[in-house]
């Protein structure tokens, strides 16, 4: 376990291998973790709400880092259509937002979340909906993968064991597309892959 999943604590090397750090850090934040503004983006709904930290914690804090790394911002407030058709050159039309979401959250959406103040975040975090992939942006796979990464209660939250027999997760596991993956991370940030 670590409280401290999030997109920064992720290395990725040039052959295309994903590693967590950090834990030696995160280990000693864990009983403080609610008195570090840097660490509030990826709390959980059940520590914002007096729960203990447990595993489900961890799932939250991943499927909020994937939603991240797959639409390139922080995902609260959720983006709008619009947004979406930016981010990704779609037309608005074919963009359907999860759970019949309005195209315009309570908390206006914004290329900006950096803008919400702090107690608002956390107040969207317990108490509007989870972030979502959209439909027709990613697959149905991809999306309800994420969708039982993020229940806003841990015991309604994908374990280990159900993400790792789910769908999405069987489809990339025994995929031997390493080498892609490493072919694109050298290629972001120009550095040669170790031979």
């Amino acid at each position: 376990m670590s409280p401290d999943v999030k997109p920064s604590n992720m290395l990725v090397n040039s052959n295309g291998e994903i590693k967590l750090c950090d834990f030696g850090v995160s280990g000693m934040l864990i009983d403080s973790m609610a008195n570090s503004p840097f660490l509030l983006n990826y709390i959980q709904p059940e520590r914002l709400t007096g729960s203990h930290y447990s595993i489900q914690s961890d799932i939250w804090s991943f499927g909020l880092s994937l939603v991240e790394l797959l639409i390139g911002r922080y995902p609260v407030p959720s983006p709008s259509k619009h947004e979406y058709s930016v981010m990704f050159g779609i037309p608005e039309s074919q963009i359907q937002l999860a759970d019949g979401r309005p195209d315009v959250p309570p908390y206006q959406a914004s290329n900006n979340p950096a803008a919400m103040a702090i107690f608002e975040m956390l107040d969207y975090i317990v108490n509007e909906p989870p972030p979502t992939l959209p439909k027709g942006v990613f697959s149905d796979e991809a999306v309800n993968f994420v969708s039982k990464c993020l229940k806003k209660l841990p015991g309604e939250r994908a374990n280990l064991k159900s993400l790792s027999s789910d769908p999405f997760f069987i489809r990339y596991a025994d995929a031997d597309d390493s080498g892609e993956f490493a072919n694109f991370v050298t290629e972001t940030i120009s550095i040669q892959p170790v031979q």
